[in-house]
């Protein structure tokens, strides 16, 4: 985990999210992953990523729960197969949906 006292230290940094989106009875709906490196960390609006992809920036919000170191090695991304390697950091996120 990583306390809010170390954001400067996070700023391109390599991370991995991934967001899980659930009904109202905690079945998956779908899943997200992305990765990319820290570009910014506001307390209102969030931490932002550029994504690796070239699509933009993601944001997710601050959490020290959320947010703790990554294990040297491969990450594939389920979506497409894409390989990342040794990311700094790993953050998941469940999302429960009002359908």
């Amino acid at each position: 985990m990583t306390s809010f006292s170390q954001t400067n230290e996070l700023i391109g940094k390599h991370i991995l999210i991934g967001v899980t989106y659930l009904d109202e009875d905690e079945n998956v709906v779908s899943q997200y992953q992305t990765h990319g490196k820290i570009v910014e960390i506001d307390p209102a609006t969030g931490i932002s990523i550029e994504k690796a992809d070239g699509a933009g920036k993601f944001t997710i919000p601050v959490g020290s729960d959320n947010l703790w170191p990554a294990e040297p090695g491969e990450y594939r991304i389920r979506s497409s197969g894409e390989v990342v390697i040794d990311p700094d950091f790993l953050s998941t996120w469940n999302v429960y949906l009002d359908l």
